[in-house]
């Protein structure tokens, strides 16, 4: 069974920065594409960004402060979040799946969540 863990998120100060990790287990992601979506209040899941074999993506209210990065040896996918902003605030999700997409519905398996709140 394939899981996929979240670190725990926190408060930081507009203009600050967080870094995210998820650990996954039951499959390698080596070959795999894995993602980080958001979920605002009162907003639907959003694309945030995403790493496969061929590349990487980025939506494009992150690019330029987001990066994303896996260690395969570690099975384990980061997402370094800096300049952010208080509309950054949101629960941030990691997703896994075999496709290169934006869509939530396409990946396969989710963590939990984590809440990343930034305060003005």
């Amino acid at each position: 069974q394939v899981q996929l863990v979240e670190s725990v998120g926190g408060l930081v100060q507009a203009g600050g920065s967080l870094s995210l990790s998820c650990a996954v287990s039951g499959r390698t992601i080596s070959g795999y594409s894995v993602g980080w979506f958001r979920q605002g209040p009162e907003k639907e899941r959003e694309f945030v960004a995403s790493d496969t074999w061929s590349g990487s993506d980025f939506a494009d209210f992150v690019k330029g402060r987001f990066i994303i990065s896996r260690d395969n040896a570690k099975n384990t996918v980061f997402l370094q979040m800096n300049s952010l902003k208080p509309e950054d605030t949101a629960v941030y999700y990691c997703a896994a799946g075999s496709r290169r997409s934006t869509i939530p519905r396409l990946y396969d398996y989710w963590g939990q969540g984590t809440q990343v709140t930034v305060s003005s």
